[in-house]
């Protein structure tokens, strides 16, 4: 009897996968048709993403059109933060869910006009975790992590990384208070994902911002 529960659990959680991946490719094929560039950026909560965003947005918003879709449990103090850049942001907050999925895409842009936007950017929920199961229909999958964060970070959160296109190493500018080995941190996402671009930035001080721009084209 236990087994055959196992294996009921199973086959459902293969049905949510797969259920997600295949409402992922419809959120991709509108974005191509739009034209949209779209990328979904996940990481731990306090890694810097709500800011690294603000700093893309100030550059980008000058020539592109921009919709930030921000992924939370609660609240919507992400997204008012990203709005005050002069920016179209939507708010989608999951309750006890701890990580967007492609179910909670379709259903904000189906109901936008994607015409009136170059590039989307997806927040994903504060989790290093829960995100490696769900992919969203994005051309680009950003992860980030700090260098509060240790340097373990990264070689204890494998997946993320393998499934991502571009590796954020922020908080640059507090290398001289924090004792962590960069160079390891990179080390370790280069052995988990050699294709994997590494930016080292600082949203603070925008150091390494303008070639992370440059990195999502």
């Amino acid at each position: 009897m236990p087994k055959e529960k196992t294996m009921k659990i199973i086959e459902l959680n293969e049905d949510l996968i797969l259920n997600n991946e295949r409402l992922a490719a419809e959120n991709k094929q509108l974005f191509r048709k739009h034209k949209i560039r779209s990328f979904d950026i996940v990481g731990a909560i306090g890694a810097g993403k709500t800011a690294l965003i603000e700093a893309l947005v100030e550059i980008l918003s000058k020539e592109k059109r921009i919709l930030v879709l921000n992924g939370d449990v609660t609240t919507r103090v992400d997204a008012d933060r990203i709005e005050k850049h002069g920016v179209k942001t939507i708010q989608i907050n999951t309750g006890r869910e701890c990580a967007l999925n492609s179910y909670h895409i379709s259903q904000v842009i189906k109901n936008q006009d994607l015409g009136k936007y170059d590039i989307v950017f997806i927040e994903n929920v504060g989790n290093l975790i829960c995100p490696s199961d769900f992919i969203l229909g994005a051309e680009k999958r950003i992860c980030v992590v700090s260098i509060t964060e240790g340097e373990w970070v990264i070689e204890k959160h494998p997946m993320l990384f393998k499934m991502s296109d571009i590796a954020v190493i922020n908080k640059i500018d507090l290398l001289d208070v924090v004792d962590v080995n960069i160079d390891k941190m990179v080390k370790d996402a280069k052995i988990i994902n050699p294709n994997l671009k590494i930016i080292k930035t600082s949203a603070i001080t925008g150091e390494g911002i303008p070639e992370l721009t440059k990195r999502l084209f």
